[in-house]
């Protein structure tokens, strides 16, 4: 489900857009948003709608935990890609789920001519910590069909 008009995404988007994603800018290409769904002050299990702009993406990371961990996408509007290291990137639209076990680099975010949303859970664990590395190649990604 290709969209690439901000305004036709957005009546797509049932979780809606959020803010502008200023804290963990620095971790994407392009804008991505932010909208919490869950309180993490009232609720150990924290869930966000993280929108991507068309053609933005986050950096390669892995989800560390000593136990338990990972993160889990919900795919809700528009289209995107998830890719392991190592392996073939996955194309995502509604209703795709992706489970990403702790200790597994990789990367999500929109095609590069579509907006892309999904939910976010962050599955509770001990120890855990996220390692940002490297941003995705620009060639790299141009290669996704």
């Amino acid at each position: 489900m290709k969209i690439i008009e901000k305004a036709a995404f957005a009546k797509a988007d049932i979780f809606g857009i959020g803010e502008l994603n200023k804290a963990y800018a620095q971790y994407f290409i392009g804008n991505s948003f932010l909208k919490p769904l869950t309180d993490p002050t009232k609720i150990s299990l924290f869930l966000a709608n993280v929108t991507f702009e068309p053609g933005c993406r986050n950096n390669w990371h892995i989800h560390h935990a000593t136990q338990g961990g990972g993160q889990i996408l919900l795919c809700t509007a528009g289209s995107g890609w998830y890719q392991e290291e190592g392996k073939a990137a996955v194309s995502l639209e509604p209703g795709s789920v992706i489970v990403i076990p702790p200790e597994v680099k990789h990367w999500h975010g929109a095609k590069a001519d579509s907006w892309f949303s999904h939910i976010a859970i962050e599955v509770p664990g001990k120890n855990l910590r996220n390692e940002w590395c490297e941003p995705v190649s620009e060639e790299a990604y141009q290669q996704l069909k």
